[in-house]
């Protein structure tokens, strides 16, 4: 199904870039999750509640740790790498 936008063209819906479970990959650019797209959204999202952007990248490195240990259990994922990944980009740029 197609949008119309405002000058008039159609255009198509763009797909939310979500992960790929459980390889935690995004579904639209098969980036690592988040990608740059998915961190976009998700900061103009919790723009107003980074308590809760927090908890939801705590609850998502939670489960892919989970996934990405079952996948590889002899070499696991970094926690330092996905500590990074996950909730690195989100913390504040500067402290109060």
């Amino acid at each position: 199904m197609s949008r119309i936008a405002p000058d008039g063209r159609a255009t198509t819906p763009r797909r939310p870039h979500l992960p790929l479970r459980p390889l935690w990959l995004c579904r639209v650019c098969a980036a690592p999750w988040p990608c740059p797209v998915a961190r976009l959204t998700l900061r103009q999202e919790y723009a107003h509640d980074r308590i809760g952007l927090s908890i939801y990248l705590c609850m998502a490195l939670h489960e892919a740790a989970a996934d990405l240990y079952r996948l590889n259990p002899r070499g696991g994922p970094d926690p330092t790498a996905l500590f990074a990944r996950f909730l690195g980009w989100a913390r504040p740029r500067h402290l109060p």
